[in-house]
């Protein structure tokens, strides 16, 4: 009876590691578009300050350009300075590999050694990774998709349902009442 409970923490586990998996390589991707968005138009301007300025003849015409494109430039960094985007990419990035890790890590166990402490420690392994998964810049779109990929499988607390995500929301009819007392 142990065992059966024992093997049945560890297969939730790795399904529950799975799905973080997949989520945080969603939003790995999601935040390097993001970051590609504002690279581009930094490039851009970089460019077009490095033309403009080839064309300064001294006489103090090109001030204005330059003021505007360095002010584009600058609005870009501070925006992607206050998102902390590039922060974002690489903490998705090394939670995928974490959680992939450690469903490596319990594949690779031997049956007979497993114990309840063995087990006890790789859960709080996967608590303190979930704990520095930042939920809340994950777009909505990348977790129901990743709900509805996997219907069998046991869901981190906050992708089950009480987080308030529900997929196939559209197709449900919600009546609202409203009554003064």
């Amino acid at each position: 009876m142990e065992t059966i409970k024992i093997d049945t923490r560890l297969i939730e586990l790795i399904q529950r590691c799975e799905v973080m998996v997949q989520l945080t390589t969603r939003a790995t991707s999601y935040w390097n578009i993001i970051k590609m968005i504002f690279q581009m138009p930094l490039i851009l301007t970089s460019s077009i300050m490095c033309i403009l300025n080839s064309f300064d003849e001294g006489n103090g015409k090109m001030k204005i350009p330059n003021v505007i494109v360095n002010g584009v430039s600058v609005l870009l960094i501070s925006y992607q300075s206050n998102l902390k985007v590039a922060e974002k990419v690489e903490l998705y990035k090394n939670l995928s590999n974490e959680f992939l890790q450690l469903a490596h890590q319990i594949e690779g166990l031997d049956h007979e050694t497993i114990d309840r402490n063995m087990i006890n420690n790789l859960i709080e392994k996967y608590d303190r990774l979930i704990v520095s998964c930042n939920f809340e810049d994950i777009p909505k779109k990348y977790k129901l998709e990743v709900i509805k990929n996997n219907p069998n499988k046991k869901m981190p607390l906050q992708l089950n349902g009480c987080s308030g995500l529900r997929p196939n929301s559209s197709n449900m009819n919600f009546d609202i009442v409203s009554e003064i007392v």
